[in-house]
């Protein structure tokens, strides 16, 4: 068995603003968290690279690929805060295997990844990012495998919503249940949208990067109906040249502008889950450097319209708070892994 390296990017944040400054503080702690779990589980060495963030990340892979030796462990700060030590002892295995085969957390959008020799991440185009790595490996002979979990593993801290998020499930790191009390984080609309969900009359929308594993999910554990929009899956995944994002709901945002979202989600259901990411890419384009700030997409995701320097989002944000009709806005992780954290997780202790 040959060594094995983690490293866990952990660039400083883009933008400034107490929403950032919260995120990365809790990417902190969770890269602190998790380095001591992947000592624990035998790593030759774990290292947090706090280094700026590249101008691509293939330029950076290649940097890191090029130092090492044997195999690596690698993901980036905020990434799959529910692993567990099982999980880490078998990235590592891999990573020690000498061998041309990977191990992730989900092959068509990757969190983690453990390789057996680093020498195969060298040359990665640099227009592909982290998520479609396992692809690229993929084309190019390397066996790709998946750890189990794939639900519990496809959580991110990506917002302060998410950390808002992680502490409805089990087994917080008590460093950020810690953090999310203090900030006085809480899901906006939590108890609207569990009494929609537990009324057989009532209608529940969700939109956005969603599953076909979440609306079974959604039909064995709510009472309510459902209407089911899935639209851009692979967002951050598309290869270049592919057509530009557009969905439907966006085609009435852009009919009836921002202000009407609450009116919208009023004519077709009783309460909504939004990937809002979705409504951003079809405004703005699927670069998110073109995006409002982050700063003000956090502010969006707790409803906090007042906190938002951009005029789109901010009259978007306005409506989903004032609605009459409980609209709960955020990223991939909302429609995901925490929809079920949403709907039927316990309730925070700081709520």
């Amino acid at each position: 068995m040959g060594e094995a390296t983690v490293i866990i990017l952990h660039p400083p944040p883009e933008g400034d603003g107490p929403l950032t400054a919260l995120l990365h503080d809790a990417r902190d702690r969770l890269a602190e968290h998790q380095a001591q779990l992947f000592a624990d589980a035998g790593a030759t060495w774990v290292s947090i690279d706090r280094s700026p963030r590249a101008a691509t990340f293939g330029a950076r892979l290649d940097e890191v690929a090029a130092s090492l030796r044997g195999g690596l462990v690698l993901l980036g700060a905020g990434a799959v805060p529910r692993l567990r030590l099982t999980d880490a002892q078998r990235l590592l295995e891999v990573a020690r295997s000498v061998r041309p085969i990977a191990l992730t957390n989900n092959r068509h959008s990757s969190d983690v990844l453990a390789v057996g020799d680093a020498g195969l991440l060298l040359g990665l185009a640099g227009d592909l990012g982290d998520n479609a790595l396992p692809r690229w490996l993929a084309e190019r002979g390397v066996t790709i495998g998946e750890l189990p979990g794939r639900e519990r593993l496809a959580m991110d801290l990506d917002t302060p919503l998410d950390l808002a998020l992680l502490t409805l499930g089990p087994r917080v790191p008590s460093s950020l249940a810690r953090l999310a009390a203090d900030a006085g984080l809480a899901v906006p609309h939590l108890d609207e949208l569990r009494a929609v969900a537990t009324d057989p009359a009532a209608e529940l929308l969700v939109f956005g990067r969603s599953s076909s594993r979440t609306l079974a999910w959604l039909e064995r554990q709510t009472a309510c109906r459902v209407r089911f929009l899935v639209e851009e899956r692979g967002l951050r995944t598309a290869p270049p040249g592919q057509r530009p994002t557009r969905s439907t709901l966006g085609r009435l945002l852009e009919a009836r502008g921002p202000e009407a979202l609450a009116s919208i989600v009023a004519e077709l259901a009783d309460g909504a889950i939004l990937d809002s990411r979705v409504l951003l890419a079809g405004r703005f384009g699927r670069d998110v450097r073109g995006w409002p700030r982050s700063e003000d997409r956090y502010a969006s995701d707790l409803l906090r319209p007042a906190d938002i320097e951009d005029p789109w989002l901010r009259s978007l944000t306005a409506s989903a708070a004032g609605a009459a009709t409980p609209i709960l806005l955020g990223g991939h992780t909302l429609v995901g892994p925490g929809l079920r954290s949403v709907l039927c997780g316990r309730r925070p202790s700081h709520a």
